[in-house]
């Protein structure tokens, strides 16, 4: 009998149940334990798990991250973890990992957040656990495509020269007027609409500012989407990939007239965090303001969604260019009622923790891309059923 594991989400919401399920049907649990600050919720979605699989395996938690004694003592009967909390405290959860000797993945999002976990390695090591950090969709999923396509463009005897990636998640009817439905709090949104991406251009790393560089691209079956920069998705890769690769970018799919909308949202300043004089003795956030008003219309519990991702990698052969182009496709599952948003998130970061759990990653905190090899990783996904197709062009 293969070795039995325990398992943990800290952040029982729509990806970690997603993650949950994933740890559970794949990730030979012998428990996995769902913790949130809402007991309630936890416990609904232990109850979800548990009738998904069809005998209790899943329990629930009440805890508050900013509790460090109480996380510490959570987490010391944990093998591995997935910590899907907002990336405020990502570094806390970190630290409690380390004391608690409990290894942990994240859904990251924050660049600099993730520099400062690498820099946490040498107590990694010392406490006998793995972290690897940004293990979501985007980042995450992307750039598990797009370290396969350098890997693949080496094995063909190439040489890596350019990684471009395109991702998105869309309602599968959008909504008028807005085309657009998320099912996760604007301010997500928001901060990635708002921020700089981090890219490589003639292999330096460089800054780009969010919502530019607009380029339209197709996809078979769904037609014309927009694309553009947006902030955090790319990680830590082009750190890595400084002074091997001449271009490393991660561009968001939309449907067409997205980006104008947008733009002009932050143009007008709506995106604005600080208070702004309207009257004698009264300020407004623009931004709390543009989050009251758009966010009932565009936030949604449920959203029938179709996610989308390319990632092209372009190398030299014998001196002509050679590409190779990755499409991965889901769809809402109406079997299990996760979306494809939840299932590339959840399950990429579960398939992260699967690997630690069987030790297959050493002691340390690793990036994505150094963690397990990809081809290794995309192995895992083609078993969970994900629609991948492989262009090979000249």
């Amino acid at each position: 009998m293969s070795e039995q594991y325990h398992y943990a989400v800290v952040g029982a919401g729509r990806q970690g149940v997603a993650a949950a399920y994933d740890m559970v049907k794949w990730g030979h649990a012998a428990s996995v334990l769902l913790a949130d600050m809402n007991g309630d919720l936890a416990t609904r979605a232990a109850e979800r798990i548990n009738n998904l699989i069809g005998h209790k395996v899943a329990s629930a938690a009440q805890i508050d991250t900013r509790d460090y004694s109480a996380l510490v003592e959570l987490l010391k009967p944990i093998d591995v973890f997935l910590c899907a909390v907002p990336f405020v405290f990502i570094l806390d959860c970190t630290r409690a990992a380390i004391e608690a000797r409990a290894s942990m993945v994240d859904l990251g999002g924050h660049t600099d957040t993730a520099l400062k976990q690498l820099a946490m390695n040498d107590a990694a090591c010392a406490a006998g656990i793995t972290v690897v950090p940004d293990c979501g969709m985007g980042p995450g999923m992307n750039n598990t495509l797009g370290v396969y396509t350098i890997e693949q463009l080496q094995m063909h005897n190439a040489i890596p020269r350019e990684v471009r990636l395109w991702d998105g998640g869309l309602p599968q009817s959008p909504p008028e007027p807005w085309g657009y439905q998320c099912s996760f709090y604007i301010n997500g949104l928001t901060n990635e609409y708002d921020g700089q991406a981090i890219v490589l251009r003639d292999g330096v790393v460089t800054p780009v500012d969010a919502l530019t560089e607009l380029e339209t691209i197709e996809f078979e079956g769904v037609g014309r989407l927009e694309a553009f920069v947006t902030s955090g998705g790319t990680s830590t890769v082009p750190y890595t990939c400084e002074g091997i690769l001449q271009v490393y970018e991660n561009k968001t799919l939309r449907y067409p007239g997205h980006y104008h909308q947008f733009k002009a949202f932050k143009e007008l300043g709506l995106f604005r965090e600080e208070p702004l004089s309207v009257a004698p003795g009264l300020t407004i956030s623009p931004r709390q303001v543009y989050h009251t008003l758009l966010g009932p219309s565009i936030e949604a519990e449920r959203v029938i969604d179709i996610c989308l991702m390319r990632a092209k990698g372009t190398g030299e052969k014998d001196g002509k260019d050679i590409s190779l182009v990755i499409d991965l496709i889901d769809r809402y599952d109406e079997v299990t009622g996760f979306t494809a948003m939840e299932r590339l998130t959840g399950w990429h970061a579960a398939i992260m923790a699967q690997f630690i759990a069987r030790r297959e990653i050493p002691p340390g905190v690793w990036t994505l891309e150094k963690a397990i090899p990809a081809t290794r990783f995309l192995a895992e996904v083609r078993r969970r059923g994900f629609q991948i197709t492989e262009t090979w062009e000249e």
